[in-house]
């Protein structure tokens, strides 16, 4: 690991200056000189391989605002503070009663050790990436812009199939951010520039021709808060998880569902869809074929199919495509006969 200096600022004004003196305006977060750190599961071990190389981190858990550190539910939705420990929401009982698919998402990420240090707001600011990514030796556009995607022509079994481009394939790995886009969550986020609320679905970016650049994030931005909305379909709702192994993998599909029904008649349908795409997906095409339908297999199937009418496999991945569907429709048919 290179040398670096650890910055530890008392609260958000004292951060956010910091942070504004050694971002670097013009280079997006993941090319920045300076990195925020709060868990560091990721962070650290990209250290170690060289695929980061800050040389200054600023450690956001002295940060003395309560409100970071808190979950909030109310008739109107629930906050999540940004240095929420991914265990710490997961196990909460109002969380887990109103909120399941979110208590879903988060139980079955990672291992109970990463989930008792990752905090909420680095969790789902954790980079898309592949093997091809860890390895410094490899090509790899999202690390080292311009030098191509070893990816491509490798062995790219666990890649998207979904927001694709020419220059990137690799898959966004998080469960939490499946929930948090299927329940069209907000984030609140003070940088130099001062506050702001944006939509967490226009948090991340498809890879395009710029896969380095991931967030609409500037560098000095810090992530305060998660605001997700109450709604008739947030108590019914769940996350399925298709991996290679029960525990510590990353899905090779799932589907975070959430649906609000009369009877079997779907009023409104929630679907996101992880393991398969560049970024958190929201498939909102196949939430149109559901709505006003009875949610049988068929409907459901009929949904899976227009989810994944635009996905691009490549040579060891076109498995993902028929995995996926299947993991939607008995997302879609478990969640249809949830007891709420």
């Amino acid at each position: 690991m290179r040398p670096f200096v650890l910055e530890q600022p008392a609260n958000i004004p004292a951060a956010v200056a910091l942070a504004s003196n050694f971002a670097a305006p013009d280079r997006p977060p993941t090319q920045s000189d300076m990195q925020f750190i709060a868990g560091g599961t990721n962070l650290a071990d990209y250290m170690k391989l060289d695929v980061a190389q800050p040389s200054r981190l600023l450690d956001l858990n002295r940060l003395s605002e309560p409100a970071l550190r808190q979950i909030r539910v109310t008739a109107e939705g629930v906050r999540f503070g940004a240095l929420v420990r991914m265990g710490e929401a997961a196990d909460d009982k109002d969380v887990r009663l109103h909120y399941p698919v979110i208590a879903d998402s988060l139980r079955l990420a990672a291992s109970g050790q990463l989930r008792n240090m990752a905090s909420l707001a680095g969790n789902v600011l954790q980079r898309t990436r592949c093997e091809y990514f860890r390895e410094i030796s490899w090509a790899c556009n999202k690390r080292q812009p311009g030098s191509g995607c070893a990816a491509m022509d490798g062995f790219n079994r666990q890649h998207a199939v979904l927001g694709v481009s020419d220059a990137c394939i690799a898959t966004y790995h998080g469960d939490f951010a499946q929930a948090l886009i299927a329940l069209d969550a907000n984030l609140h986020v003070e940088g130099s520039r001062g506050a702001r609320e944006i939509r967490f679905a226009d948090l991340h970016r498809l890879p395009g021709d710029t896969p380095h650049v991931e967030t609409g994030l500037a560098a000095d931005e810090i992530i305060t808060a998660i605001d997700v909305p109450a709604g008739p379909w947030t108590r019914r709702s769940r996350y399925l998880k298709v991996r290679d192994r029960e525990s510590y993998a990353f899905a090779l599909a799932s589907a975070a569902v959430a649906l609000d029904l009369d009877g079997n008649n779907v009023r409104e349908a929630r679907i996101a869809l992880g393991g398969v795409a560049t970024v958190p997906w929201r498939a909102r095409e196949a939430e149109a074929v559901l709505h006003g339908k009875i949610l049988d297999e068929a409907t459901a199937r009929a949904a899976a199919e227009t989810a994944f009418a635009d996905a691009r496999p490549r040579d060891h991945n076109a498995f993902k495509i028929e995995l996926g569907k299947r993991t939607l429709v008995r997302a879609l048919l478990e969640t249809r006969d949830m007891k709420v």
